[in-house]
Formats: structure tokens, sequence, C-alpha cells
């Protein structure tokens, strides 16, 4: 059985960005990565599909509860399909839920965590979602917050976005590395190049380039333009809109942004957003 790597983050953190990289640079083949096939070496844990060979009646419809109380051994079957590491994104929150931890440690290697800016989460999240600022900020607070629970997705279970950097990064159980979001848009091949040494290889420096070249923000908005992205939820606009930081400053009120920091201040503060 091999051991999973997760790539965890808050929703609209960059984690599709991460993924795409690692693809570039592990399969190293002198042309960007397909968007649409990045299940080539990661794949997601809240997919339906890995959840109904564990029902009793696979149309069913699985609650919150019943997810949560199965996700260790979805995570144990995609541990097994893999003789090496592989490579998982979630956007559940390292708690626990239903009495059951939302992260199996038993087939846990290590994680990397990406951490953005609230601000620019509201504004990206609203977007996705196709909500306003307002109730995406009030989203960000409820520690009951959930995503998926649909025909695709079991539940996740996010919270808010205070409690979920503060369950990966305030006392992990696993090797964690844990990315700024704003720092690899600075400087991607200082940022980038330590997750190769996390992952166990000295980055070469070439091809370290290359695949930052390949999966640059409009490199894969670009190919969704051209092609779509089959994670984009429904008729959502765009999933590749703009990526960089500080746009908050441009969007949102000096109330919503004082909201924010309101009630995310505690990790605002840990990352240096305040």
């Amino acid at each position: 059985m091999g051991r999973i790597i997760w790539l965890a983050s808050y929703p609209k953190s960059g984690n599709t960005w991460l993924r795409a990289f690692l693809q570039n640079y592990i399969l190293d083949e002198g042309r960007p990565q397909d968007i649409n096939r990045l299940t080539l070496l990661s794949t997601g844990e809240s997919g339906a599909s890995l959840y109904r060979p564990f029902m009793a009646e696979l149309d069913a419809t699985l609650s919150a509860e019943a997810a949560a109380r199965l996700r260790p051994a979805v995570h144990r079957a995609i541990a097994g399909a893999d003789p090496q590491r592989v490579f998982v994104k979630t956007h559940n929150a390292n708690v626990d839920h239903a009495g059951t931890p939302l992260v199996t440690a038993g087939v846990t290697d290590r994680a990397i965590y990406l951490v953005r800016d609230p601000r620019d989460v509201a504004v990206s999240y609203a977007h996705h979602l196709g909500v306003g600022h307002d109730a995406l900020i009030d989203l960000m607070t409820d520690d009951r917050a959930v995503s998926g629970d649909n025909v695709h997705k079991v539940t996740e279970f996010v919270g808010s976005w205070n409690r979920h950097v503060e369950s990966w990064t305030a006392h992990p159980a696993w090797p964690t590395m844990v990315l700024r979001y704003e720092d690899l848009l600075a400087d991607p091949a200082d940022g980038f190049g330590d997750v190769i040494r996390f992952l166990g290889a000295e980055p070469d420096p070439p091809r370290l380039a290359r695949a930052i070249r390949h999966s640059a923000f409009d490199v894969l908005a670009a190919q969704e333009r051209e092609r779509g992205f089959v994670e984009r939820p429904g008729a959502a606009a765009l999933f590749f809109r703009n990526g960089r930081a500080g746009q908050w400053r441009d969007v949102l009120s000096d109330r919503q942004s004082r909201a924010v920091e309101h009630a995310q201040a505690p990790q605002m503060r840990r990352f240096a957003y305040l």
C-alpha cells in the first residue's frame, strides 16, 4: 500500500495551480499538461464514485455523516491503488466529523498546505460560487460550512477559514509544508523548488523553470478558454479568472475587508496578512 501526500487548502487558495505544477514537473513532457487530465498524478478524495463501492446501494445518496464514516475506507483504497505515494487534493478541514477523522493518519505520508489572504479568497470564492461578497464573508466565518454534497461530490467539511488554516498548520501530526499563495506568486522558483525538496529530491533548474512556465496562470486560463475545465462547477464562470494577489483592495468595501479581518484575525496574524 502506498501513502497519501495531501494537497490541502481552503477553497480558491491555489490547490489546482499546485497540482498543475507537480504534474508538469514530474512528467516533464516539454509541453503544458492538459488541465483536464490532472488526475494522471493526483486525485480528489470527495468524488462520489469513490464512495459507492462501500455503500449498500450503489445509487443511494450519502448523508454527510455517512460520507465522513466512509472516508477512512476510501482513503485506504486510494492509497492501495498505488504502491508508491499518491497526491490527493482535499478541502476538508483536518478535524473529526461524526466521530471520524476527515484525514486518515494511517495512510498519510505528509501534507502540503496552501494558505491565501482570506480577503482575496472572499473575492475569488464568491465569484466561483456565484454569490455576493457579504454572503461569502459570512460563509467563511461558519465552522459548519460545507461544500459538495451532490451527485458528483460527497460533502466536504470546510468550516471557517480561521479554523481550516489552524487545523492543518498549528499542530501537524505528520510532516507538513505550508506555502503562502502570495509568496509563490512573488517567487515561484523558490517556492516550487522548496516543494520538490520537501518531496525528497533536489530540483533540476531547467526542469523547474519549464514546469513553472507550463503551469503559469495565463497558460492554465488559456487552456480553460479553449477547452473548458472539467472541475468547473456547472455553469459557473471561469475557474481561472484572475489569480493575482491584493485584488480585494479593488473589490471589497472597507466594511467588508474589516469584517474579514475581524473574523479571521488569529490566522491572518500568524501568516502576516495583518
